[in-house]
């Protein structure tokens, strides 16, 4: 027997067709969300991949002129925006010829956090609208399961024993349709809430490491003599002029 969804939709109730349409809102609205989110972090990923490998190289001369630049230049990559505020910190720095300090690695930290909270919440904004579409859909279709065979079994009680079970079997079948609705709209909704946590936690971790080894650098280079404070350079060049015995008055 061939299912006519028209002929069903024709003859559904009230009750039923307003639970059809709250659940293709509901499939909609969840399946925008899911494109948007799948552009967003494909541009990321495919502009970070072309990005990483150069900043790393820049790090690792030492090239922070070159990291600043390149971190301008790909602003659509999650780490070249985040690893950007702390080199946006070390910026004035490097054109002032000034020193880097240990105050001016603990600030460009707490930039690369600010920055990494921003980016984490603009990759999970979305999900609790997924995440909810997947666990309410099965029930608003359940809903109107039951509301349909309420209906169904009240029909037969009116037509008594002349309806019988042909009475009310399309009564059920067009119940159990909002059923099979709320499941296909939950299924690809809990699908994509699921890709897209793991997919936002490995770019948290590949967030995090990137900042690390940024950071690390920059520790490194406060104990190279480019690093030093001015205070400390004057300090060890006093100490070894009053240690050689030839301080000049």
């Amino acid at each position: 027997m061939n299912v006519s969804m028209i002929e069903l939709w024709t003859q559904s109730g009230a009750f039923a067709k307003g639970v059809v349409v709250v659940l293709a809102i509901m499939s909609i609205y969840s399946l925008t969300i899911a494109v948007t989110k799948l552009i967003q972090i494909k541009r990321s990923t495919n502009a970070t991949r072309k990005f990483a490998p150069q900043l790393s190289k820049a790090i690792m001369e030492d090239n922070l002129e070159l990291a600043i630049q390149l971190s301008e230049k790909h602003k659509i990559g999650h780490i070249s925006r985040v690893l950007g505020g702390a080199l946006g910190e070390m910026k004035p720095l490097i054109s002032d010829r000034a020193t880097i300090t240990a105050a001016d690695i603990n600030s460009s930290e707490r930039a690369i956090e600010r920055q990494m909270l921003i980016m984490l919440s603009e990759f999970r904004r979305g999900l609790g609208v997924l995440g909810t579409v997947g666990s309410t859909a099965p029930f608003v279709g359940l809903l109107g399961t039951t509301m349909g065979i309420v209906n169904a079994f009240t029909g037969m009680a009116a037509a008594g024993a002349s309806g019988g079970l042909a009475g009310i079997s399309a009564g059920i079948a067009e119940a159990l349709i909002t059923t099979a609705f709320g499941l296909l709209v939950a299924i690809p909704a809990v699908w994509f809430y699921n890709y897209f946590t793991t997919k936002i936690e490995n770019l948290s971790v590949e967030m995090t490491y990137a900042s690390k080894e940024l950071i690390d650098q920059l520790i490194k280079n406060v104990g190279a003599s480019q690093g030093r404070s001015i205070f400390t350079k004057e300090f060890q060049a006093q100490k070894a002029v009053t240690g050689s015995g030839h301080l000049h008055g």
